[in-house]
Parts: structure tokens; sequence; C-alpha cells
């Protein structure tokens, strides 16, 4: 099994990588999330700043009044070799090394004042603080913000359920460690840190409970009843710290020579003297370090779960928004072809009913033609006015004798020009509706999303296409209009010959005196026509209403299903490397993101890797 130095070690490297790559927050748990840490919590005033100066051996925390702590700050300790020089790294300081701790501090400060301003406001952003020294055990700390019951001037009335929410938000996880601070010289029954730990971690199995200043209680008092455990029990012992006194800070007494009074307190102390070998900050450190080797050994399964779990997702992720492309022209005028197949089948999936769209082709044949061919002016070309005009025209200088037929020609060939607005109009609806599936389809080709030039010159080379099936189409359907009017059905005629003409008057009267009334047969024989021409027109309607969608399928949507690209791939095949390159220019968003999916793959690789070199050791 690992040593404690090498495997707590190990995860402090994980979770600094995790932060540099931002991989500690969003949906789910994240790898940062999942690997344990301590957080220290504790009122305003508590010792805390204290009880972490001890465990670093430095002191490097701002101090002041009222709220000092503003944000929170994530501590990471490295232990390094003996005679080794201490430093200090902020990740927003990247490659900047902080020898002089007083430096530190001053950063700390700075940082924080970046972010909330010169107030006493408080921001979630943390500051992410490493430690490397001889001096410390691998650990991660997070300082949070002191809880508090009231807000002091210059503080929102909501900053005491702001700090209390952020303490939860770390506090909550599964897998933190709480430190709960509470000074002695106050009732532990009060303790904030107790009382926000006792709701988050019922059992107790997380908490680490510090008493502090215990050097600062009344005479006659002293703490002994909390640290054995009988006033509030906790399933781990509870650590007595004593913090440097006021003067020993202002005589810059360095944290190593405090240590070593502490132990001597404790040693010397009536009240704590049988609890001497587990008091003092040295020993709080050792316990957490001890603590979380545990820890981390026990969740070791789970955290490579995660890892492994997380790799696949991030491996889909790629595979979905593309892996990186070759730079020979063999590979790229592959890719190129790849995304127009890509492209071509989730277009076809449009037309053929696999995705919504196609079914609006139908429409146009079934609603919008129907609804054209019953609105076209039949009625008025037809009436017995128009008709009288026409055959009279028809006929010149010489009546006709027996049946207008240069008058029925022209009034049929009349009535079948109008058929060409409608036809046109199913062409172009048609072509309206492949223009937006094109549009559809581009935009729901994963593959594509990563090259908007690509896009565009498919989008450009589909379109283009389209248009030529539209000028097809048009002349076909032009042609069928046409084809109506060159040759018209005789057998419909001669059929019409042989019906017995209906008198709207009734039957001849054989009394009746006196010579028919010729506008009556006029307007008799003009109305006949009349009625004659609209049944023809009736039959070309009914025959049309089932050619032009023929015809509009043969010429547009056949053609789309089955050559939409066919141009494109000609062209494509004699560009040069360059302009193929060109083609594949991705969005910088996009080459951004798989730039951060590739870090972070890596990351969970070489954790995975390096947490299975290090467990089996």
């Amino acid at each position: 099994m690992a040593t404690m130095t090498s495997l707590i070690g190990l995860i402090n490297k994980i979770q600094r990588a995790c932060t540099v790559l931002g991989d500690h927050g969003g949906e789910g748990l994240s790898l940062w999330e999942a690997l344990p840490s301590v957080a220290v919590v504790g009122g305003q005033s508590s010792g805390k700043s204290s009880v972490l100066e001890s465990v670093v051996g430095r002191d490097f925390l701002p101090r002041g009044s009222g709220i000092v702590t503003r944000r929170p700050l994530v501590l990471q300790l490295h232990k390094t070799d003996n005679g080794t020089q201490e430093y200090a790294e902020f990740l927003h300081l990247p490659r900047k090394r902080f020898t002089d701790f007083a430096a530190v501090r001053k950063e700390i400060a700075d940082e924080t004042d970046r972010i909330t301003g010169k107030t006493k406001q408080i921001s979630n952003i943390p500051i992410h603080l490493s430690i490397y020294s001889p001096n410390v055990v691998n650990l991660t700390l997070i300082d949070l913000p002191g809880l508090t019951k009231v807000a002091v001037e210059g503080q929102q009335e909501s900053i005491v359920q702001d700090i209390e929410n952020m303490v939860r938000s770390y506090v909550e996880k599964p897998n933190c460690i709480i430190l709960a601070i509470s000074p002695a010289n106050q009732d532990i029954a009060t303790s904030d840190a107790i009382k926000i730990a006792r709701e988050v971690d019922p059992s107790g199995e997380r908490t680490f409970g510090v008493v502090t200043k215990l050097d600062l209680m009344d005479k006659g008092t002293n703490a002994v009843d909390v640290l054995e455990g009988r006033q509030y029990r906790l399933q781990h012992p509870w650590v007595g710290i004593v913090n440097r006194s006021q003067a020993d800070i202002n005589r810059n007494v360095d944290m190593i020579a405090a240590r070593r009074k502490e132990r001597e307190y404790f040693e010397t102390s009536p009240e704590y003297g049988h609890l001497a070998h587990k008091m003092g900050s040295e020993y709080l450190a050792k316990l957490l370090s001890q603590h979380l080797e545990q820890v981390i050994r026990q969740k070791i399964p789970s955290i490579i779960a995660l890892i492994n779990k997380t790799i696949d997702e991030l491996n889909a992720e790629l595979d979905r928004i593309g892996r990186p492309i070759a730079v020979d022209s063999g590979a790229q005028l592959y890719t190129i072809l790849e995304m127009c197949r890509a492209f071509d089948k989730v277009f076809k999936e449009h037309l053929e009913g696999g995705r919504p769209g196609g079914d609006r082709i139908y429409g146009v044949f079934d609603h919008q033609l129907p609804a054209a061919l019953k609105k076209l002016p039949f009625d008025r070309h037809l009436s017995l006015k128009n008709v009288q005009r026409v055959v009279t025209e028809a006929d010149g200088y010489q009546p006709h004798l027996i049946a207008p037929e240069q008058g029925y020609r022209r009034l049929i060939e009349g009535s079948i020009g109008y058929f060409k607005g409608p036809a046109e109009a199913s062409v172009d609806a048609v072509h309206f509706v492949l223009k937006e599936l094109v549009r559809k389809s581009i935009t729901e080709t994963e593959e594509l999303k990563r090259f908007p030039t690509l896009s565009n010159d498919i989008a450009t080379a589909a379109n283009e296409a389209l248009e030529k099936f539209r000028e097809e189409s048009r002349k076909t359907v032009t042609r069928l209009v046409d084809m109506e009017s060159s040759y018209l059905t005789v057998e419909f005629f001669r059929k019409i010959h042989f019906e017995p003409e209906k008198n709207p008057n009734g039957p001849p009267n054989p009394n009746r005196n006196g010579p028919p009334n010729m506008d009556s047969y006029t307007d008799n024989h003009l109305r006949k026509i009349g009625t004659n021409v609209s049944s023809y027109i009736n039959m070309v309607c009914d025959t049309l209403k089932n050619t032009i969608p023929k015809a509009v399928v043969h010429c547009q949507v056949r053609e789309a299903k089955r050559s939409l690209l066919n141009h494109f791939y000609v062209q494509v095949g004699r560009k040069e490397k360059e302009k193929l390159g060109a083609m594949l220019d991705e969005d910088p968003a996009l080459m951004e993101r798989r730039n951060q999916i590739a870090k972070r793959l890596e990351l969970y690789k070489q954790a995975r890797d390096d947490i299975d070199s290090v467990t089996w050791k």
C-alpha cells in the first residue's frame, strides 16, 4: 500500500492540476470535489487563522478586527526534503515563488481586494495557495470566512446568511473533512462551528473539534470535559490549541518557537498535562494527515471509478466535436467528404421521414396546389359575355356553321394558360422547403459544427444545385401545361357531340305560334360552349393535379436526394492542399474547447496512472 506522504502528496498534485484546468465545479461531481480535503470552520475571532499558521509553521495570513477572511483560501501543503527552502506559489501568479511570507500575506490581502474591493463584502471565488516546506505535512486545507451573527457597518444585511451558505457549500460535500474551531472562553454549546457541523454531519464521522485559546480561560476553569469528549462527543478526538499571544505577534515570535512554547504549556499544565501527547498544532496536523490518508484509501475505488467514467465522457465528447485533422491533403480531402456524407445523411433523413420537414413537401401537393387551382378565374373567363367575345373573334368574317372549333380552342388554350401560375408556385414552394431542409441539416450535422467555412461552402453548393433543379422543374411543369394546349383530347368532344342537348326552357311546344326566340337560342348555345369548355378544363385540372407533383418530385426532390453535392465533389477534388486546409478552418471557440477537453483527458489519465502506481507500489 502507498505511503501516507506519497499518496496525500499525489492527491494535492491532482487537486492543483484540476484547479489549473478549472475542473472543480459544474454539473455532477468533479474530480476536485471527489478528492478529500479539510475545511476550516469557525466563528469570527475564533482563532482559525492562528490554527492554520500553527499547522503551516509560518505567519502568512492577514490579520485585523472583524471579517478578515473574505474569500475562501484553498491552502495546499507540500512536504519537501529537510534542508530545502520554504516557498509559496499562488495559482493566479504562476511561476512566481514567494520566499518572504510577509509578501504572501500582502498578496492574499491584495487579491481579496481585487475581487471584493476595499470593503467588508465577501466572495465565493477562492484564492489558491501552495506552500512547500519541510516543516509541514501533506494536506489540503480550505480556510473559510468566519461565521457571524450580525452584519457590521459597511456590510449588507444578507452577509450573515451569505457566509453560512458559502460554508455549507463546502462542508456539505461527503468528501469534506470538517475542522470545527471553537474558542475555549466561550460555551461550546453556542459554538457556530459545532452547530453547522452537527447539521451537515450528525454522526460526527467527518468532524474534528479544535478548542483554541485555552490559555485565556477564566482562572479556575478549564476545557477538560470538552477535550475528553464528555461535554460534546465526536467520533474523533478533540484537540486543544494554544495560539500565539498578541504580545508574541507584536514581537514577531516565529511559529517554530511558538510551537515549542505550546508544547511546554501542555506538558507543564496541571489541567492538561495528562493530555499533552495529543494536544497542540503539530499533533493536529499529523492527526488530520493520518485521517486524510485513511479516507483517501477508502475513497480510491470510487475516485478511480469517477476518473474512468469521466475519461469515457471526455472521449465521447472529443468524438462528438471531432478529433484533430491531419495536415496532408489526402486526409483533408477524406475529412471533407466524410463531412459531406454526414450532411447528406441528415438531409435525406429529413426528406424520408426520419427527421421532421419532408412532410411539408407533401403539404404543397395536398393543400397548396389544390387550393391554388380552385382560385383560378375560370368563372370570369367562361362567362357568357367572354365566351361570346372569344367565339366571335375566332369566327372572323365568317360565323361558324355548326360548332365554333376555333372558339373552343381559344377558350381552352386561354383556360389552360392559367395553370402555369399554380404549377410554378408549386415548384417554388418545394424549392423553399428544400432550402430550409438544407439549412436545418447543416445546423443538425454535429460533425460540421467545428468547420464553419466548410459548412458555408456546403450550404452554398447545395443551394446552387437546388436552383438548377428548380429551373429544370419549372421548365418541366411548364411543358406539361403546354402539352395540354398542344393536343386536345378529341374523344371528349366527340362524346359531347352525341349527347342530347338539354333545353333549359323545356320541350318545344308545337302549338306555339311564331319563330323561335333567337336571343334565347344564342345564349343557350354560348352557355353550352362554356359548359363544355369548363368540363374539359376540369378534366385537365385533374390530370395536372397528379402530373405536376410527379414532375416536381422527379426534377427537384429526387435529384436533391441523388446528386445534391455532385458538382461540389468535383470542385473539391480539384482543389490544392492550401485551399482544402482553408475549408477546414475551425471555429476558434471549438478549437479551444477541444484543447481544454484534451488537457482534462490527459489530467484524468495521468491521475489514474499515478494513483495506480502509488497505491500498489
